[in-house]
């Protein structure tokens, strides 16, 4: 059995980073698909608001674009805060045990 006793939180960081910013990627994706079918079928509807296709397609864009930096800072500040957090628990109660084969 080996035992993680400390996590430095710049390592967690940079792969909570990593991690979160595709996660983002993937959810930005699915919320531009999303919106510019929403703005799309607003038009079809009959009524519809001038402008909300060209709405649709670039709240979509910018979804792409700003949910992966979102995400992967907000992905990296919790995997520091969690290291810190560890690392705190693994000083009192001696850390994870794991098996490594």
């Amino acid at each position: 059995m080996a035992t993680v006793k400390r996590i430095e939180p710049g390592s967690a960081f940079k792969v909570g980073g990593i991690v979160y910013a595709f996660l983002g990627l993937i959810v930005g994706i699915c919320f531009a698909l999303f919106s510019m079918l929403a703005g799309s079928l607003g038009g079809l509807a009959g009524g519809g608001v001038p402008g909300a296709r060209a709405f649709g397609f670039g709240f979509g864009l910018s979804a792409i674009i700003i949910f992966p930096i979102l995400y992967g800072i907000l992905g990296g500040i919790g995997g520091a805060i969690g290291a810190a957090i560890y690392n705190l628990a693994a000083g009192w109660v001696g850390g994870l045990e794991v098996d490594i084969s």
